[in-house]
């Protein structure tokens, strides 16, 4: 089974106050992209697992737009506690718990993307605290408490340009202490080289790629593993190439010009990825 994810992020944000959002009014987008992509994804049921993850305020929308498809939908984290039956009702103001991911319809969770990593960390590091050990304990207590409400987890794990020495153990500390006591058989890791996501970076190549993916096949054991510094069309045949990587996230579809996201030009990075899968 493959798996292709695709985060929205800013797509909250329309075009004019700095967003990426091109397509339909920031209420609409998600019923907009869903019908233009869901039919073409057909022909991929039961080979490839399809996961959209969307920001809050459009989830409600996706989730209507996505009913009987192949699409599921996801959230972008959930709070690292929540709330009980009789116990706290929910008093985490500007946070969302798991449980109101799943009452939203959700059935997944994106955690640990280098962008909540880079927020924790800029956090810890306003109080002087630089150990990265503590993001990775938050992040496992997102991991738990998103299972717990019954959501598979996207877990992003990645090194920086810092860590290029020590890849190895950023990675392997990633694994091991932010899944601890996880469910793995509802988890999917997505391995960001963060050195080499944007514009005027190198990107990293298959031998990289394919290194880092079997360490980590070799310390979490038999879980996918995706690509999560950009599946794209200039590198989908790639990608799927490698034997150990089992999918993708897309965030982008379109870097130059109107960048943003683009039905047509999404379907084209799934068939891509899709044939090099089957072809192989």
């Amino acid at each position: 089974m493959q798996h292709i994810y695709v985060n929205f992020k800013r797509f909250d944000v329309p075009s004019q106050m700095g967003g990426v959002n091109r397509i339909s009014d920031i209420s609409s987008y998600a019923s907009t992209i869903i019908p233009k992509c869901e039919k073409e994804l057909e022909k991929y049921k039961g080979k490839c697992e399809f996961v959209q993850f969307y920001p809050e305020a459009q989830i409600p929308s996706a989730v209507i737009a996505a009913k009987d498809s192949v699409i599921e939908i996801g959230c972008q984290s959930v709070y690292r506690q929540d709330v009980k039956v009789g116990g706290n009702f929910g008093a985490f103001t500007s946070n969302r718990p798991a449980a109101a991911a799943a009452a939203l319809g959700c059935t997944a969770a994106l955690i640990g993307h280098c962008e909540e990593r880079n927020d924790k960390n800029e956090i810890l590091s306003l109080g002087g605290n630089t150990d990265r050990k503590v993001v990775n304990t938050i992040l496992n207590k997102e991991v738990l408490a998103a299972q717990s409400r019954g959501l598979k987890v996207l877990y992003c794990v990645g090194e920086k340009d810092t860590e290029l020495d020590e890849w190895d153990k950023v990675i392997t500390e990633q694994l091991e202490i932010g899944l601890k006591g996880a469910d793995l058989s509802s988890v999917v890791i997505a391995y960001e080289p963060v050195w080499s996501i944007g514009p005027g970076k190198t990107p990293a190549g298959k031998e990289y790629i394919t290194k880092v993916a079997k360490l980590i096949k070799s310390v979490i054991g038999n879980v996918p593993v995706v690509y999560g510094g950009g599946l794209k069309e200039a590198n989908a045949e790639m990608l799927s190439s490698i034997d150990e990587i089992d999918g993708g996230l897309i965030a982008l579809t379109r870097f130059t010009g109107e960048i943003g996201f683009y039905p047509d030009e999404y379907l084209r990075i799934v068939e891509l990825y899709m044939n090099g899968k089957e072809n192989k």
